[in-house]
């Protein structure tokens, strides 16, 4: 399943602008389609993605960089969502087993003690954007890694959000009424989805 860049963005929590920035200058390049537009992310940038914009929160990118570049150096070459990244007071660090953590960033290669922070909870960005939670970003809505590659569903069925929404996006069908079409789905799921698919839209104006 491949992400489009307004998706990518709000279940990230990274700008539009950070996208670009950061495709460009190699931070994260999509690993779906990253040579010509429409760029398009992978569930697993996505994860990425919102490890960075929750480390952004409140370390500078230039500190982020050396922690990317420090992994490299360790041999951890894998897709960046596969590290636990966490905040070491005003350094980084990569998760290892246990509570033990590696510094990445200040002191590189400090083992120190430090806890897995969830970056799947709800957080806010640098400018104090809130971020909604990846796994659950409205009541009606929810995002299965195993299910349709990550991409957000009608809690508790496969059907995606976005095809709901569409449905009574321009009120020709009710939320009360979109059972009729989707069985199973509730009038709330389908405002939830109505509600969320307009705040992806709105994160391109």
């Amino acid at each position: 399943m491949s992400f489009p860049i307004p998706l990518a963005s709000k279940m990230s929590g990274a700008s539009i602008h950070q996208l670009a920035y950061w495709r460009n200058t190699g931070v994260l390049v999509p690993e779906i389609e990253s040579a010509k537009p429409p760029f398009l992310y992978s569930f697993r940038d996505i994860v990425a993605l919102r490890t960075l914009a929750w480390l952004r929160g409140d370390h500078p990118l230039q500190l982020i960089r050396r922690s990317l570049d420090t992994l490299r150096e360790l041999d951890m070459v894998e897709h960046p969502s596969s590290y636990k990244l966490i905040k070491l007071g005003k350094s980084i660090g990569v998760h290892l087993e246990g509570e033990h953590a590696v510094d990445i960033a200040k002191q590189p290669g400090q083992s120190t003690v430090g806890t897995l922070a969830d970056v799947f909870a709800e957080f806010e960005t640098i400018r104090q954007r809130k971020v909604d939670p990846l796994l659950r970003p409205r009541e009606g809505v929810e995002v299965n890694p195993s299910r349709l590659g990550g991409w957000p569903t009608i809690t508790g069925t496969r059907i995606p959000y976005d095809l709901v929404a569409a449905l009574v996006g321009d009120g020709s069908v009710l939320p009360e009424d979109v059972g009729d079409f989707y069985p199973g789905v509730s009038a709330q799921a389908a405002r939830d989805a109505l509600d969320f698919d307009q705040s992806v839209k709105g994160s391109v104006a």
